[in-house]
Formats: C-alpha cells, structure tokens, sequence
C-alpha cells in the first residue's frame, strides 16, 4: 500500500469509527426547507450544537435541493463532527450578497472533522457566471475580490470527500494551515473561460493527501502556495483548465518556504499548462525543494513540462530582475503524450540563483503540429538525464528576463 494510500485509510477508518455511534442533529429540525429559503441560520445552529456535543456528533443535510447563503462552521470542537451532505446547495448569484465575506462555505480550527456528500448528494453550486463578468483581475492586479466556494482553515486529522463544487465564482477549494488533511474523490467543474477558478489551492500546509479528483476548471486544477509540506496529489483527472502548478512563488514577503511535493499517475487533458514550477520575476527571496511529478499522462496539452521563474501574468512585474527564490531537489519522470506546441519543455531558471539538481527521466512527448518535432528550452540549469528523454533536453537557449504569463 502506498503512502498516500496507507494516510486515506487511516484517516477514513477513524472517520468511520467516530460516525458509528455519532448523535444526529438534522438541519431540517431547525427550520430548513427546500426551495428558495435560506438555510445559512438553520445549517450554524446545527453546528454549534454538534460542536459543543462531547461525544462524536453528525449534522446531516437531507436529500433536496436547498438554499444558502455564507456560512461560518467554527471550531474548536468538544469532539469528532461529521457533516452528511445528501442535498445539493445553490449559493446566492449576485456577488453584493457576500458582502464582507470572503468564503460561501468556511469551515475552521476543528479537529477530526468528517465533511461528506451521500447518496449524490453534496454538490455546491456557487452560480458563479455573474461574478466572474466583474472580475477585473487582469486590469488590476487585485484578484481576490470575489468569494471562495470553500475556505478549509486550520483542519486537523480530518478528511473531506464526495463533494461537488461547480462554478464558484472564484477559487472552489482554498486550504490554508492544515494538518494531516484527505481530499478524496472531490469533483470541480467550472467552464475553461471563468476566470481565476483554481480548482483546489494549498497553501500552508503539512501533510494533505488528494487522489482521485476530477477537475474541470478556468484556471489551475491544483495549485501549490507558500509553506506547503508533504503534499501528495494522486489519480488526478485535470481538463480543461491550467495543469498542476507549484506557485507562483515569491510575490510576497516573508513566504514560507515549499517542501515536499509530490504528483504522481495523474491526466492533463487539453490544458494550457501540464505540471508547472513556476516563480516571479523581480521576486522577494523563498525557496522551494523536493518537487516530483512522476507517471504523468499529458493529451493535447499547450506546454505540458514547465519550470518557469520568468513568471509575470498581465506584465505587472515593476522591473525584469532575475527571480530570488531558490529551486532545487526537482523531477519529472515517465510523462507522456502530446503537446499542442513546439516548445515541449520549457526549464527557465533565475540567473540569480539556477536550479540545483533536476532531473529528466523517461518523458516521451510527441508535438501535434506539422511543424516538425518537439523541442525543448532551456536557461541556467543543466539538468541530469535519465533514461530515454524526447524531446532531447535543452535544445534551444533560453532567457530568465523575458517575462511570461
């Protein structure tokens, strides 16, 4: 049994054993009905009840379909919740009625939280398509206006699975400081044109563990932040959207440093990117370090290997300096298929600071033009090869100043 296997397990056996004999608070025995009515009130006094039992406790939301509004589930718990989610949710549309609110659903500081969707249940639709109309991201920089479906805070030894975001009107997932944390069987969908709609973002983390998700998105399915630890990303279905991507690092100050990244036996389907490092320019000084993305399936992808510290999306970098976060410890082995540009692989490194010890292993990427083959571009690194590599490592210079989106 794997790692990643051996951590789902232990998370979801004892997920099991505390629901076995939990005390039911149903959301419907305090006011919630079907339709149109918000159900916000009814769902948080479900919670605190649940969360203030000392014994293991479940709130269930009933098959239906119901309205809500933001909510804020609050730790810390007396003892293990489990949330059962056979309904289905529907956020407001109009962006105004999450005023102050950066999150439809937040679920914070808790311990041993089970948060699940039963019996096809548990799909959270943020009706996001008049909300991203007024994203204004790429004309101001400033893109965290708008609300998360999800805001997981500061989640311990707890497992989230079976759930269903679709069309959040930005991030669907955001995890920030959690421990020992499984993500299974999650599905994310939003059209390839909504725009910043990561599927599920980590930053801050140690020890989260995601497999089996199927991400259909507008921006990255999975994207890695800051202070990310021992994260594993397994059986991964991502397309349309922007591939799996390591960043963008050092944008800000003092971010903590990422270690420990692992993405393995995953699909990128018809995605701008496939499996992405990628690092500002002009940056404040982090570092990033045992980055592996291994047994990687890659169909009709537009740059399916990247590693990337020219990173400046919608040209707002102040000035072209090489990049100040340090990579090393990288590889990318047995990835396969197609790309749907020349450039297959692309390893641009800061001339500040170049990429210590990466490795090519067994990549076997054919290019769909009529062109000629796939080529690959490099700058300030000299990555160790192993195995069979196409297209050949390297064969076109490259610059770390010639700025990317």
């Amino acid at each position: 049994m794997s790692t990643l296997n051996q951590a789902l397990f232990l998370i979801a056996f004892y997920a099991a054993a505390s629901i076995a004999n939990a005390a039911v608070f149903d959301i419907t025995k305090y006011g919630a009905t079907t339709g149109n009515v918000d159900i916000s009130k009814a769902l948080i006094s479900a919670w605190k009840e649940a969360c203030a039992a000392t014994s293991p406790s479940k709130v269930v939301i009933p098959k239906g379909d119901y309205s809500m509004r933001a909510v804020n589930l609050q730790g810390p718990c007396k003892s293990k919740v489990t949330v059962e989610i056979a309904g289905n949710l529907k956020a407001p549309a109009d962006p105004a009625q999450f005023k102050g609110e950066d999150a439809w659903v937040k679920i914070e500081n808790v311990d041993g939280l089970t948060f699940t969707g039963v019996g096809g249940g548990g799909t959270f639709d943020g009706e996001g398509e008049r909300a991203w109309k007024k994203n204004d991201c790429a004309k101001t920089g400033m893109c965290d206006s708008l609300p998360y479906n999800f805001r997981f805070n500061s989640l311990t030894n707890s497992n989230i699975s079976h759930i269903s975001s679709v069309d959040s009107k930005l991030f669907h997932m955001n995890i920030l400081g959690c421990k020992e944390l499984g993500l299974d069987e999650i599905t994310i969908r939003a059209p390839k044109d909504s725009l910043n709609t990561d599927g599920i973002h980590i930053g801050r983390s140690d020890g989260v563990y995601i497999k089996g998700a199927k991400i259909k998105t507008g921006d990255d399915c999975v994207s890695i932040g800051d202070g990310t630890k021992n994260l594993h990303v397994e059986g991964v279905s991502c397309g349309p959207g922007h591939g799996i991507s390591i960043g963008s690092l050092g944008k800000y100050p003092e971010e903590d440093r990422v270690v420990g990244v692992y993405v393995k036996n995953c699909t990128i389907t018809g995605t701008d990117n496939g499996v992405r490092i990628k690092t500002w320019l002009n940056s404040y000084e982090t570092s990033a370090s045992d980055l592996h993305f291994e047994d990687i399936i890659i169909e009709n992808v537009m740059n399916p290997v990247i590693l990337d510290q020219a990173y400046c999306p919608y040209n707002h970098c102040k000035a072209k300096i090489s990049s100040k976060v340090k990579l090393s410890d990288i590889s990318f082995k047995k990835i396969r298929g197609t790309s749907g540009s020349k450039v297959a692989i692309k390893l641009i490194c800061s001339g500040k600071l170049p990429c210590q010890n990466v490795e090519l292993a067994d990549i076997d990427l054919k290019y769909t033009g009529k062109d000629g083959d796939a080529i690959s571009e490099c700058a300030n690194i000299r990555p160790k090869i192993t195995g069979k590599v196409n297209p050949a490592a390297c064969t076109l210079k490259g610059s770390d100043l010639a700025s990317s989106s």
